[in-house]
């Protein structure tokens, strides 16, 4: 897609939003520019919430202003990467995204903040580089879940051997932790047993903590958790 026909549809998605939802919002740019995240290789900010406060006594859009930026290059290169890459739909969900972003300022939430620190570090856990263990627990909380983008993390304390259950989509299901889940954080990726799961199934079997002695040592000693990972398949128990 080219730039003037990029500025064109994004203009008009942008009115598409209602405009109680936009309020404090002073309006879109679109730039020819990419943005690439300064340490992850292919990957790219779309758009940007850039965000200034004014003193007051109270919020609201009086007193928080904000601008949308979308980076057309960094969509641009992004469609050369996938070749099917949904421009119309990676528009909509990138406006929303940093409209969302303006809303929780409005709120001071930082929930988006935590979500997408929760991205990256599931991106570089991929990657197979080094990432925080704990990062999941940034994601949105989802039941006992807790959803990083389109990935479930459920967070569970057991031991190779041990026969677990849990829950998923008004359904119970079971797994025995296998033998490499030995570390301190195993993150077992379900593969197969869950019907029509999403982006991905996660559970994160942490090691049960041991007696004093062991926790007098850990204390002592401050080591990084050891993060081993596999897959699992689980059995549906019920209904």
């Amino acid at each position: 897609m080219q730039y003037d026909e990029f500025e064109r549809r994004a203009q008009e998605e942008w009115e598409r939003i209602p405009e109680q939802y936009r309020a404090g919002v002073d309006g879109l740019v679109v730039k020819r520019s990419a943005l690439p995240h300064p340490s992850l290789p292919d990957i790219y900010t779309l758009g940007e919430c850039v965000t200034e406060s004014y003193p007051s006594d109270f919020g609201g859009p009086d007193t928080i202003r904000s601008v949308v930026v979308l980076h057309y290059g960094s969509f641009l290169r992004l469609s050369r990467l996938d070749p099917g890459f949904d421009w119309d739909g990676e528009l909509w969900e990138t406006l929303t995204h940093e409209l969302q972003h303006h809303l929780e300022s409005l709120a001071a939430d930082d929930a988006l903040v935590d979500m997408d620190y929760a991205a990256d570090e599931n991106y570089k856990r991929y990657q197979g580089r080094e990432f925080d263990p704990f990062f999941y627990r940034r994601g949105i909380p989802e039941g006992e879940w807790l959803r990083a983008e389109d990935e479930f993390f459920l967070e569970m304390q057991a031991t190779p051997g041990d026969t677990v259950t849990f829950a998923w989509d008004e359904a119970t299901y079971e797994v025995t932790i296998p033998d490499h889940a030995d570390g301190d954080v195993a993150f077992l990726t379900v593969v197969a047993g869950v019907h029509e799961p999403p982006g991905a199934l996660h559970l994160v079997v942490r090691r049960p903590p041991g007696g004093w002695r062991q926790r007098l040592g850990g204390l002592l000693r401050p080591q990084p958790p050891r993060v081993v990972e596999g897959e699992v398949h689980v059995r549906r128990r019920s209904p």
